[in-house]
């Protein structure tokens, strides 16, 4: 085959092995991503996630990984939500988990597709490949926008003109040498709908993401305490936010994914943050198997739990945060005072007499003289 059949046999491939969209691009066709991802990390915006840090001089050019690369095969996974993903915000005492993580984990999903489809593209046309699902120093959206597969937009995720904003993506490595795909233009125009409706103001400027103030990044990466100017900002978020995806004006042509293993379970669709609260480290991990959500814990899924309680408005699930008080994790007991104070003062002070004087954890007590003054 030549090239270019070679090119088009890999994407017919592609669509039999479940991907929705390929595309083409040199591993030199993101110039400026190093520059960016310098400027992003020098502004501290990148919070305490030190693994971008760690390996900056790797992402901003894939051949310093891999020297002997000579196209990048950018690969997309559809998993469009069937109905309006922002719909669960309006129901307070129910948790909202983010739409990717509702169904099976995707990296189980797409790796193994992505090995298959390389070892196809060996067998046809030899050479070496890697296979790479958002688990190393690979910038899969820039990449994916050099190879046509969609642009970042203003709140630097991927949109496509054809499956709007939820696009799983993968990369493939190789050594042959295919024929690039043109990148695709910046659609975003006059609009800034997805830097409007942002609840913690995580974008200080079109382009550019503040980690910090992010809810996914507070949810999912952060490790500690999340800032309490922030914590009422978060409403009944507990995994993940969705919001600046869902209110992109392509995704009136997004079409809800085809792989049933990425669509959303019925158990983690809406589920009650009084029933969350009460799980303990077997069960969660039983609730969560297969699931992106048990990649941070028990500790932390209760924090963010704790935190939506908080926001609930709702007196009954004060009883689930005083149990909390007494948690083994000073993570969780801390959280469980921010929420029982805003549920109930009087309660919090009555709880105070008992356990604010033997609270051993720094910050824990340092909610608690927040709480009561």
């Amino acid at each position: 085959m030549t090239p270019a059949e070679l090119k088009a046999a890999l994407v017919e491939a592609a669509c039999a092995e479940g991907f929705d969209v390929a595309g083409v691009a040199r591993p030199d066709a993101i110039p400026r991503a190093a520059a960016r991802l310098r400027e992003f990390l020098a502004a501290g915006a990148h919070g305490d996630m030190d693994w971008m840090a760690a390996k900056a001089d790797r992402r901003g050019d894939p051949r310093t990984m891999w020297p002997e690369v000579r196209s990048v095969v950018m690969l997309g996974v559809n998993y469009g939500p069937a109905g309006d993903p922002l719909a669960i915000l309006k129901e307070r005492t129910r948790g909202a988990i983010s739409v990717y993580a509702q169904g099976d984990d995707y990296h189980d999903i797409i790796k193994p597709r992505l090995k298959r489809l390389g070892r196809w593209l060996i067998a046809q046309a030899g050479g070496d490949i890697k296979v790479f699902v958002d688990t190393a120093a690979v910038m899969e959206k820039p990449l994916a926008e050099a190879a046509g597969l969609g642009w970042q937009g203003k709140h630097t995720n991927l949109v496509s003109l054809e499956l709007g904003s939820w696009l799983f993506l993968g990369a493939i490595f190789t050594t042959l040498d295919l024929p690039p795909d043109a990148a695709e233009h910046d659609h975003c125009g006059t609009c800034h709908a997805c830097l409007d409706v942002c609840p913690t103001a995580a974008f200080p400027a079109p382009y550019r993401l503040d980690a910090r103030r992010c809810i996914s990044y507070l949810t999912i990466e952060h490790k500690g305490a999340i800032p309490r100017e922030l914590r009422p900002l978060m409403a009944n978020r507990i995994y993940g936010c969705d919001d600046c995806l869902a209110v992109c004006p392509w995704n009136k042509f997004a079409k809800a994914g085809r792989e049933m293993k990425l669509a959303a379970r019925d158990t983690l669709r809406a589920p009650e943050l009084g029933a969350l609260s009460r799980l303990d480290d077997a069960s969660f991990r039983a609730l969560f198997a297969k699931s992106a959500v048990k990649r941070i814990g028990r500790n932390r899924f209760l924090r963010n739990v704790l935190i939506a309680i908080g926001n609930s408005e709702d007196a009954k699930l004060a009883g689930e945060a005083e149990r909390l008080l007494d948690d083994a994790s000073p993570l969780v007991r801390g959280a469980a005072v921010w929420a029982l104070g805003r549920l109930d003062r009087a309660r919090l002070e009555r709880c105070a007499v008992q356990r604010r004087a033997r609270e051993a954890d720094a910050e824990v007590a340092a909610e608690w003289a927040a709480a009561c003054g």
